[in-house]
């Protein structure tokens, strides 16, 4: 089974959908716990996708 290659976009918009969820009025505090969870993996998840894309770059540049 081949597992789908993570994208930097994919988890920024994964984010924007957790944000929406928290500015809704009618949101519990658990939940908005969770979500607010979630939403640091996602953007943790990206920083890193970000930090391996700069290392190629550099990596790259310097051949």
């Amino acid at each position: 089974m081949s597992e789908k290659k993570i994208s930097f976009e994919d988890k920024i918009e994964e984010a924007k959908i957790l944000l929406e969820k928290l500015i809704d009025p009618e949101i519990t505090l658990s939940s908005s716990v969770e979500v607010y969870k979630k939403g640091l993996k996602e953007l943790e998840t990206a920083q890193k996708l970000l930090d391996e894309a700069k290392l190629e770059f550099v990596e790259y540049s310097e051949v």
